[in-house]
């Protein structure tokens, strides 16, 4: 059985890919993992292809969750979406990096988080 966080990061998600979907994205994959990370989410939103991270916590006790995607994690999401690009030959879409901060059940996007 996984550790108690993993378990409470894949329901973080769920809930982050259900919250999506309603939003109107399109969800491409889950848990991309290239060489230099894992992207835990990567959808279309109209045009625009979106790397998504999903931090989820279960109390702000500590902060916010997305105030956890600090610099080192945003320059390993970059390089990640940027094998996921190459790999997939889609350089022709414009892209941006989405942050989802789930609390307990309920979600918030952050657009264009950095």
């Amino acid at each position: 059985m996984a550790a108690p966080h993993l378990l409470k990061g894949r329901k973080g998600e769920r809930i982050a890919a259900v919250f999506l979907l309603r939003q109107g994205f399109d969800i491409l994959a889950r848990r991309y993992r290239g060489r230099s990370g894992e992207l835990d989410i990567i959808a279309f939103e109209s045009n625009i292809l979106v790397f998504v991270e999903v931090k989820t916590r279960a109390s702000r006790d500590f902060g916010e969750p997305w105030e956890f995607v600090d610099w080192r994690k945003q320059q390993i999401l970059r390089r990640t979406a940027e094998e996921f690009i190459a790999d997939h030959d889609m350089g022709q879409y414009a892209y941006r990096f989405d942050i989802v901060s789930v609390l307990g059940n309920k979600a918030e996007l952050f657009r264009n988080a950095f």
